[in-house]
Protein backbone atom coordinates (compact mmCIF):
# COMPACT_ATOMS: atom_id res chain seq x y z
CA UNK A 1 0.00 0.00 0.00
CA UNK A 2 1.24 3.47 -0.91
CA UNK A 3 0.85 6.24 1.66
CA UNK A 4 0.00 9.87 0.96
CA UNK A 5 3.03 12.09 0.22
CA UNK A 6 3.45 15.22 2.33
CA UNK A 7 5.30 18.23 0.97
CA UNK A 8 5.20 21.94 1.90
CA UNK A 9 2.06 21.39 3.96
CA UNK A 10 0.26 19.73 1.04
CA UNK A 11 -0.95 16.13 0.81
CA UNK A 12 -0.46 14.29 -2.49
CA UNK A 13 -2.56 11.16 -2.94
CA UNK A 14 -1.24 8.00 -4.68
CA UNK A 15 -1.63 8.42 -8.43
CA UNK A 16 -1.88 12.21 -8.15
CA UNK A 17 0.20 14.81 -9.97
CA UNK A 18 0.49 18.30 -8.53
CA UNK A 19 2.26 21.58 -9.26
CA UNK A 20 3.08 23.70 -6.22
CA UNK A 21 4.61 27.13 -5.62
CA UNK A 22 6.62 27.06 -2.40
CA UNK A 23 7.21 30.60 -1.07
CA UNK A 24 10.85 31.51 -0.63
CA UNK A 25 11.45 35.25 -0.09
CA UNK A 26 10.26 38.62 -1.37
CA UNK A 27 11.89 41.18 -3.63
CA UNK A 28 12.25 44.71 -2.31
CA UNK A 29 9.37 45.61 -4.66
CA UNK A 30 7.18 43.43 -2.40
CA UNK A 31 6.95 40.84 -5.18
CA UNK A 32 6.75 37.28 -3.86
CA UNK A 33 9.17 34.70 -5.20
CA UNK A 34 8.31 31.01 -5.35
CA UNK A 35 10.01 27.68 -5.87
CA UNK A 36 8.05 25.94 -8.68
CA UNK A 37 7.72 22.26 -7.82
CA UNK A 38 6.19 19.37 -9.79
CA UNK A 39 5.26 16.19 -7.88
CA UNK A 40 4.15 12.90 -9.39
CA UNK A 41 3.22 10.39 -6.69
CA UNK A 42 2.89 6.88 -8.10
CA UNK A 43 0.20 4.35 -7.26
CA UNK A 44 2.86 1.72 -6.58
CA UNK A 45 5.68 1.90 -4.03
CA UNK A 46 9.17 2.94 -5.01
CA UNK A 47 11.96 5.42 -4.23
CA UNK A 48 11.64 9.20 -4.19
CA UNK A 49 13.91 11.11 -6.58
CA UNK A 50 14.31 14.83 -7.16
CA UNK A 51 15.51 16.55 -10.34
CA UNK A 52 16.66 20.15 -10.06
CA UNK A 53 17.77 22.76 -12.59
CA UNK A 54 18.96 26.37 -12.68
CA UNK A 55 20.65 26.40 -9.29
CA UNK A 56 22.89 28.67 -11.34
CA UNK A 57 20.41 31.00 -12.98
CA UNK A 58 22.14 31.17 -16.38
CA UNK A 59 22.26 27.37 -16.82
CA UNK A 60 19.10 26.65 -18.78
CA UNK A 61 19.40 23.25 -20.48
CA UNK A 62 18.11 21.59 -17.32
CA UNK A 63 14.89 23.61 -17.44
CA UNK A 64 14.07 22.11 -20.84
CA UNK A 65 15.16 18.62 -19.74
CA UNK A 66 12.74 18.73 -16.81
CA UNK A 67 9.99 20.07 -19.09
CA UNK A 68 10.41 17.11 -21.42
CA UNK A 69 10.57 14.59 -18.59
CA UNK A 70 7.40 15.71 -16.80
CA UNK A 71 5.46 16.01 -20.07
CA UNK A 72 6.63 12.66 -21.38
CA UNK A 73 4.50 9.54 -21.65
CA UNK A 74 7.50 7.68 -20.22
CA UNK A 75 6.57 8.50 -16.61
CA UNK A 76 2.87 7.64 -16.89
CA UNK A 77 3.23 4.45 -14.83
CA UNK A 78 5.80 5.77 -12.38
CA UNK A 79 6.50 3.81 -9.21
CA UNK A 80 7.49 5.86 -6.19
CA UNK A 81 7.63 9.66 -6.30
CA UNK A 82 9.26 12.13 -8.67
CA UNK A 83 9.89 15.72 -7.52
CA UNK A 84 11.03 18.14 -10.23
CA UNK A 85 12.19 21.71 -9.58
CA UNK A 86 12.90 23.45 -12.92
CA UNK A 87 13.96 26.82 -11.43
CA UNK A 88 15.81 26.71 -8.13
CA UNK A 89 17.42 30.15 -8.59
CA UNK A 90 14.58 32.15 -10.12
CA UNK A 91 16.45 35.39 -9.35
CA UNK A 92 19.35 34.31 -11.54
CA UNK A 93 17.05 33.23 -14.37
CA UNK A 94 15.34 36.63 -14.33
CA UNK A 95 18.70 38.40 -14.51
CA UNK A 96 20.43 35.92 -16.87
CA UNK A 97 22.95 35.54 -14.08
CA UNK A 98 24.69 32.63 -12.36
CA UNK A 99 24.37 34.20 -8.91
CA UNK A 100 21.76 35.57 -6.54
CA UNK A 101 21.26 39.34 -6.00
CA UNK A 102 23.70 39.23 -3.05
CA UNK A 103 26.31 37.81 -5.50
CA UNK A 104 26.45 34.53 -3.62
CA UNK A 105 26.67 31.18 -5.36
CA UNK A 106 23.63 29.14 -4.31
CA UNK A 107 25.58 25.93 -4.88
CA UNK A 108 28.07 27.00 -2.20
CA UNK A 109 25.37 27.88 0.34
CA UNK A 110 23.96 24.47 1.37
CA UNK A 111 22.56 23.23 3.70
CA UNK A 112 21.60 26.82 4.42
CA UNK A 113 20.03 28.53 7.38
CA UNK A 114 16.62 29.94 8.21
CA UNK A 115 18.20 33.21 9.38
CA UNK A 116 21.23 33.41 7.08
CA UNK A 117 21.90 35.29 3.84
CA UNK A 118 19.42 35.27 0.94
CA UNK A 119 21.29 32.34 -0.65
CA UNK A 120 21.40 30.51 2.67
CA UNK A 121 17.65 30.91 3.22
CA UNK A 122 16.78 29.57 -0.24
CA UNK A 123 19.19 26.65 0.27
CA UNK A 124 17.55 25.90 3.63
CA UNK A 125 14.05 25.80 2.12
CA UNK A 126 15.23 23.59 -0.73
CA UNK A 127 16.89 21.16 1.68
CA UNK A 128 13.92 20.98 4.05
CA UNK A 129 11.10 20.80 1.51
CA UNK A 130 12.75 18.83 -1.31
CA UNK A 131 16.03 17.07 -0.60
CA UNK A 132 15.22 15.61 2.82
CA UNK A 133 12.15 13.88 1.38
CA UNK A 134 14.19 12.01 -1.24
CA UNK A 135 16.34 8.90 -1.61
CA UNK A 136 18.09 10.02 -4.81
CA UNK A 137 18.76 13.22 -6.74
CA UNK A 138 19.90 14.53 -10.13
CA UNK A 139 21.10 18.13 -10.40
CA UNK A 140 21.28 19.52 -13.95
CA UNK A 141 24.00 22.02 -14.95
CA UNK A 142 25.78 23.48 -18.00
CA UNK A 143 29.15 25.04 -18.59
CA UNK A 144 29.68 28.65 -17.52
CA UNK A 145 29.22 31.68 -19.75
CA UNK A 146 31.21 31.27 -23.00
CA UNK A 147 32.17 27.68 -22.05
CA UNK A 148 30.70 24.38 -23.26
CA UNK A 149 30.82 20.99 -21.58
CA UNK A 150 30.60 17.61 -23.24
CA UNK A 151 27.69 15.68 -21.65
CA UNK A 152 29.16 14.17 -18.49
CA UNK A 153 28.21 13.00 -15.01
CA UNK A 154 30.09 14.12 -11.91
CA UNK A 155 29.52 12.10 -8.77
CA UNK A 156 31.05 10.30 -5.81
CA UNK A 157 32.07 7.18 -7.71
CA UNK A 158 33.64 5.64 -4.61
CA UNK A 159 30.10 4.83 -3.50
CA UNK A 160 28.91 1.67 -5.35
CA UNK A 161 25.23 2.74 -5.52
CA UNK A 162 26.13 6.14 -6.93
CA UNK A 163 28.55 4.57 -9.43
CA UNK A 164 25.79 2.23 -10.66
CA UNK A 165 23.44 5.21 -11.08
CA UNK A 166 26.09 7.16 -12.97
CA UNK A 167 26.71 4.29 -15.38
CA UNK A 168 22.98 3.82 -15.94
CA UNK A 169 22.50 7.50 -16.87
CA UNK A 170 24.31 6.92 -20.17
CA UNK A 171 26.96 9.54 -20.99
CA UNK A 172 30.41 8.95 -22.50
CA UNK A 173 32.32 10.18 -19.42
CA UNK A 174 31.63 9.93 -15.70
CA UNK A 175 34.01 11.79 -13.40
CA UNK A 176 34.86 10.96 -9.81
CA UNK A 177 34.34 14.45 -8.47
CA UNK A 178 35.23 15.66 -4.99
CA UNK A 179 32.42 17.01 -2.81
CA UNK A 180 32.76 20.80 -2.55
CA UNK A 181 32.03 22.66 0.66
CA UNK A 182 28.55 24.16 0.63
CA UNK A 183 27.42 22.28 -2.47
CA UNK A 184 24.07 20.57 -2.84
CA UNK A 185 25.89 17.30 -3.49
CA UNK A 186 27.83 17.54 -0.25
CA UNK A 187 24.70 18.24 1.81
CA UNK A 188 22.79 15.42 0.11
CA UNK A 189 25.68 13.05 0.68
CA UNK A 190 25.65 13.84 4.43
CA UNK A 191 22.01 12.70 4.48
CA UNK A 192 22.87 9.44 2.69
CA UNK A 193 21.20 10.54 -0.56
CA UNK A 194 22.84 9.26 -3.74
CA UNK A 195 23.15 12.11 -6.20
CA UNK A 196 24.36 12.79 -9.74
CA UNK A 197 25.41 16.11 -11.24
CA UNK A 198 24.85 16.31 -15.00
CA UNK A 199 26.98 18.82 -16.95
CA UNK A 200 26.34 19.57 -20.62
CA UNK A 201 26.27 22.52 -23.00
CA UNK A 202 26.77 26.23 -22.35
CA UNK A 203 25.16 28.88 -20.15
CA UNK A 204 22.23 30.90 -21.58
CA UNK A 205 21.84 28.51 -24.52
CA UNK A 206 19.62 25.53 -25.33
CA UNK A 207 21.80 22.80 -26.83
CA UNK A 208 19.60 20.10 -28.40
CA UNK A 209 22.07 17.24 -28.06
CA UNK A 210 22.74 18.06 -24.41
CA UNK A 211 19.00 18.25 -23.73
CA UNK A 212 18.30 14.92 -25.43
CA UNK A 213 21.13 13.22 -23.58
CA UNK A 214 19.88 14.66 -20.29
CA UNK A 215 16.27 13.65 -20.97
CA UNK A 216 17.23 10.10 -21.83
CA UNK A 217 19.65 9.98 -18.91
CA UNK A 218 16.92 10.87 -16.41
CA UNK A 219 14.63 8.21 -17.88
CA UNK A 220 17.48 5.65 -17.83
CA UNK A 221 18.09 6.46 -14.16
CA UNK A 222 14.39 6.08 -13.28
CA UNK A 223 14.48 2.65 -14.94
CA UNK A 224 17.66 1.71 -13.10
CA UNK A 225 16.00 2.59 -9.78
CA UNK A 226 12.92 0.52 -10.60
CA UNK A 227 10.67 3.58 -10.86
CA UNK A 228 9.92 2.80 -14.52
CA UNK A 229 9.69 -0.49 -16.40
CA UNK A 230 12.86 -1.69 -18.11
CA UNK A 231 13.36 -0.58 -21.69
CA UNK A 232 12.44 -2.96 -24.52
CA UNK A 233 15.04 -1.39 -26.78
CA UNK A 234 17.73 -3.69 -28.15
CA UNK A 235 20.21 -0.83 -28.35
CA UNK A 236 23.53 -1.70 -26.71
CA UNK A 237 23.96 0.50 -23.62
CA UNK A 238 26.76 3.03 -23.76
CA UNK A 239 29.64 1.94 -21.52
CA UNK A 240 31.10 5.16 -20.08
CA UNK A 241 34.69 5.90 -19.29
CA UNK A 242 35.24 6.33 -15.57
CA UNK A 243 37.61 9.24 -15.01
CA UNK A 244 39.52 9.71 -11.80
CA UNK A 245 41.32 12.91 -12.80
CA UNK A 246 40.90 15.85 -15.14
CA UNK A 247 42.52 19.25 -15.55
CA UNK A 248 42.46 22.53 -17.45
CA UNK A 249 44.93 23.64 -20.10
CA UNK A 250 45.61 27.38 -19.80
CA UNK A 251 46.62 29.98 -22.35
CA UNK A 252 50.35 30.81 -22.26
CA UNK A 253 49.75 34.29 -23.72
CA UNK A 254 46.95 36.78 -24.38
CA UNK A 255 45.41 37.24 -27.81
CA UNK A 256 42.91 35.92 -30.34
CA UNK A 257 42.46 32.16 -30.30
CA UNK A 258 41.90 29.77 -33.20
CA UNK A 259 40.71 26.34 -32.05
CA UNK A 260 42.09 23.22 -33.71
CA UNK A 261 40.32 20.72 -31.45
CA UNK A 262 36.71 20.51 -30.26
CA UNK A 263 34.65 18.80 -27.54
CA UNK A 264 34.98 15.02 -27.61
CA UNK A 265 38.33 15.02 -29.43
CA UNK A 266 41.03 12.68 -28.18
CA UNK A 267 44.34 14.49 -27.79
CA UNK A 268 47.88 13.35 -27.02
CA UNK A 269 50.34 14.93 -24.64
CA UNK A 270 52.12 17.81 -26.38
CA UNK A 271 49.56 18.03 -29.21
CA UNK A 272 48.67 21.49 -30.51
CA UNK A 273 45.12 22.38 -29.43
CA UNK A 274 44.91 26.00 -30.58
CA UNK A 275 46.93 28.98 -31.75
CA UNK A 276 47.05 32.41 -30.17
CA UNK A 277 47.44 35.40 -32.51
CA UNK A 278 47.96 39.12 -32.07
CA UNK A 279 45.56 41.65 -33.70
CA UNK A 280 47.68 41.57 -36.89
CA UNK A 281 47.20 37.81 -37.31
CA UNK A 282 50.72 36.84 -36.31
CA UNK A 283 50.91 33.62 -34.29
CA UNK A 284 52.45 34.51 -30.94
CA UNK A 285 51.99 31.17 -29.17
CA UNK A 286 50.28 27.79 -29.22
CA UNK A 287 48.20 25.97 -26.62
CA UNK A 288 49.37 22.38 -26.19
CA UNK A 289 47.88 19.46 -24.30
CA UNK A 290 49.64 18.54 -21.07
CA UNK A 291 48.28 14.96 -21.05
CA UNK A 292 46.63 12.20 -23.07
CA UNK A 293 42.86 12.39 -22.83
CA UNK A 294 39.55 13.66 -24.19
CA UNK A 295 38.35 17.26 -24.26
CA UNK A 296 35.27 17.50 -22.01
CA UNK A 297 35.15 21.29 -21.65
CA UNK A 298 36.11 24.20 -23.89
CA UNK A 299 36.10 27.98 -23.99
CA UNK A 300 34.03 29.38 -26.88
CA UNK A 301 34.86 33.09 -26.99
CA UNK A 302 37.85 33.73 -29.34
CA UNK A 303 39.68 35.94 -26.83
CA UNK A 304 42.05 34.78 -24.10
CA UNK A 305 44.12 36.33 -21.38
CA UNK A 306 47.38 34.80 -20.25
CA UNK A 307 46.63 32.04 -17.73
CA UNK A 308 42.96 31.68 -18.75
CA UNK A 309 41.51 28.14 -18.76
CA UNK A 310 40.74 27.09 -22.35
CA UNK A 311 40.39 23.29 -22.53
CA UNK A 312 39.23 20.84 -19.84
CA UNK A 313 40.76 17.42 -20.44
CA UNK A 314 39.71 14.12 -18.88
CA UNK A 315 42.81 11.97 -18.50
CA UNK A 316 42.69 8.56 -20.18
CA UNK A 317 45.22 5.76 -20.37
CA UNK A 318 43.21 3.72 -22.90
CA UNK A 319 44.39 3.36 -26.46
CA UNK A 320 43.46 6.26 -28.74
CA UNK A 321 41.41 4.06 -31.11
CA UNK A 322 39.08 2.81 -28.36
CA UNK A 323 38.40 6.32 -27.08
CA UNK A 324 37.63 7.70 -30.54
CA UNK A 325 35.32 4.76 -31.30
CA UNK A 326 33.38 5.34 -28.07
CA UNK A 327 32.81 9.03 -28.75
CA UNK A 328 31.80 8.45 -32.37
CA UNK A 329 29.21 5.95 -31.15
CA UNK A 330 27.93 8.50 -28.65
CA UNK A 331 27.62 11.26 -31.26
CA UNK A 332 25.84 8.94 -33.69
CA UNK A 333 23.39 7.90 -30.97
CA UNK A 334 22.43 11.40 -29.81
CA UNK A 335 23.64 14.00 -32.25
CA UNK A 336 22.11 12.82 -35.51
CA UNK A 337 18.65 11.69 -34.48
CA UNK A 338 15.42 13.46 -35.39
CA UNK A 339 13.29 11.31 -33.08
CA UNK A 340 11.18 13.43 -30.67
CA UNK A 341 11.95 12.82 -27.00
CA UNK A 342 8.63 11.12 -26.19
CA UNK A 343 9.36 8.31 -28.63
CA UNK A 344 12.99 7.87 -27.56
CA UNK A 345 11.90 6.31 -24.30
Amino acid sequence: MVNDFEIAGETIKPGETRKLEIPIVRLYTDTSMFLPVYIKHGRKPGPTLFISAAIHGDELNGVEIISRVINSKSIKNLKGTLIAVPLVNAYGVLNHDRYLPDRRDLNRSFPGSKKGSLASRIAHIFMQEIVKKCDYGIDLHTGAIHRSNLPQIRANLDDPKTLAMAKAFGVPVIINSNLRDGSLRESANELGICMLLYEAGEALRFDEMSIRVGYRGVVNTLRHLGMLAKSKSKRTPLEPYVVQESGWVRAPDSGFITHIHQLGDYVSKGENLATVKDPYGEIIDTINSHADGVIIGKQNIPLVHEGEAVYHIAYFKQREESVIERFEKFQDSYGNTEIPPESQS
